[in-house]
C-alpha cells in the first residue's frame, strides 16, 4: 500500500477497527477514510455502494461486525447471522464493483469445528460440526471467506481473509450481556473489589482453553498481510499459545487486585473445550505476536479504570 493510498476502515469505532487505525497512522498512512453507522448502515446495499462511487477507496479492511460473546450469540442468532451476512457481501460486493486495488476481511476463529484437532490448521475448515452457542456468527464470517475466495477465482479480485483467535485491548466491549471472557472476567474482578464481594463467579467449569491475542498485535498482522500477502488460503492470526480459563481468571484477579473466592456456575455452558490456532503459515510469512498476556491485560485493565475515573459507560457498542 502507497503511503497517501485512499484506506477505508469498516468498523473504525470498534476495538479491531480503532487498532487497525491507530497501526496505520503510526506507519505513516495518511488518507484514512472512516465512516460512523450513523453515517452509513452498512447493511444497506444501495447506501455502502453509493460510498464507494463517492469515496473510491483504494484499500479495505474489513473489521465492522455484529460481535458479542456466549450469551448473546446464544441469544440473537439471526441478528448475527443476517447482519453479519450483509455487512460482509455489501462491502466486498461493492469493494469489487468499484474496482478496490486489495481487500483484507476479518473473520474468527469460530468458523472451526468445535472438536477440530489442536493446533487448528487453515484447513480444518468445514471438516466438522460448528460450536453451537455461536453457530449463527461462524456461518456469517464462513460466508464471507467464501466470498472473497470466490470473488478472486471468478474476477481476480484481490480479495484476502484472516481469521484471528481471541482478541482483547482498548475500547473492548464489557456489557457482561453480551462481552467476551475477559472483558467480561476483568469488569467483575474490578466491580468484586469496588463492592467487597466475599466471592465472584464465573461461566461454566473453568476448564476450557483459550488462545488469546491483544489487539493491537492484530491490527500489526492485518497490515502486514495486506502489505505481504494475496492468496485465496484464508490465514490464522494468533500467538499459538493458549491458557485454561481458570488460569486467566486468577491472572486477572491478581492484576485487579481482587481477594476474593472465585466460584463456578456450573448451570453455565463451557463452550468449545478447547481452541488455539496453528500460526505457522503466518510466521513463515515473517510475522510473529509481541505482546505477552500479563502486561496486555495490565494495560486494558488501566484503560478501564481510566474510563471508570471519567463514568464513561462501560457498554461498547456490539455492532462495530
Amino acid at each position: 500500500m502507497d503511503k497517501a493510498a485512499k484506506v477505508y476502515v469498516a468498523g473504525h469505532k470498534g476495538m479491531v477497527g480503532s487498532a487497525i487505525v491507530r497501526n496505520l497512522k503510526s506507519k505513516g498512512y495518511s488518507h484514512i477514510i472512516s465512516k460512523t453507522s450513523s453515517e452509513l448502515d452498512l447493511t444497506v446495499q444501495a447506501d455502502v455502494n453509493q460510498f464507494f462511487a463517492t469515496e473510491k477507496p483504494e484499500y479495505v479492511f474489513l473489521a465492522a461486525a455484529k460481535v458479542g460473546g456466549i450469551l448473546a450469540n446464544s441469544t440473537y442468532p439471526a441478528e448475527f447471522l443476517y447482519q453479519n451476512l450483509m455487512i460482509e457481501s455489501n462491502i466486498i460486493h461493492a469493494a469489487h464493483m468499484h474496482g478496490v486495488k486489495k481487500l483484507l476481511f476479518l473473520g474468527s476463529s469460530c468458523i472451526y469445528p468445535k472438536m477440530a484437532p489442536q493446533p487448528i490448521k487453515e484447513e480444518y475448515l468445514l471438516s466438522g460440526p460448528l460450536e453451537p452457542t455461536n453457530e449463527a456468527y461462524a456461518l456469517a464470517k464462513i460466508s464471507g471467506i467464501a466470498l472473497c475466495k470466490f470473488y478472486r477465482r471468478q474476477y481476480g479480485s484481490d480479495f484476502i481473509s484472516a481469521m484471528p483467535t481471541n482478541l482483547y485491548g482498548v475500547n473492548d466491549n464489557f456489557d457482561l450481556n453480551s462481552s467476551h471472557v475477559l472483558p467480561a472476567l476483568i469488569r467483575k474482578f474490578h466491580e468484586g473489589k469496588i463492592s467487597a464481594q466475599p466471592e465472584v463467579s464465573i461461566w461454566g467449569t473453568g476448564t476450557p482453553r483459550r488462545e488469546l491475542l491483544y489487539v493491537d498485535d492484530l491490527a500489526d498482522a492485518c497490515v502486514f498481510l495486506m502489505n505481504e500477502y494475496s492468496d485465496e488460503l484464508h490465514v490464522n492470526i494468533g500467538t499459538g499459545e493458549d491458557i485454561e480459563i481458570r488460569q486467566l481468571a486468577e491472572l486477572i484477579m491478581d492484576i485487579v487486585g481482587y481477594t476474593g473466592r472465585l466460584t463456578y456456575d456450573l448451570s453455565k455452558p463451557d463452550g468449545t473445550p478447547r481452541k488455539v490456532l496453528d500460526v505457522s503459515q503466518l510466521r513463515a510469512l515473517g510475522w510473529v505476536s509481541s505482546m505477552g498476556l500479563r502486561e496486555g491485560v495490565s494495560r486494558v485493565y488501566a484503560w478501564y479504570c481510566d474510563q471508570d475515573n471519567k463514568s464513561t459507560p462501560m457498554k461498547r457498542e456490539v455492532n462495530l
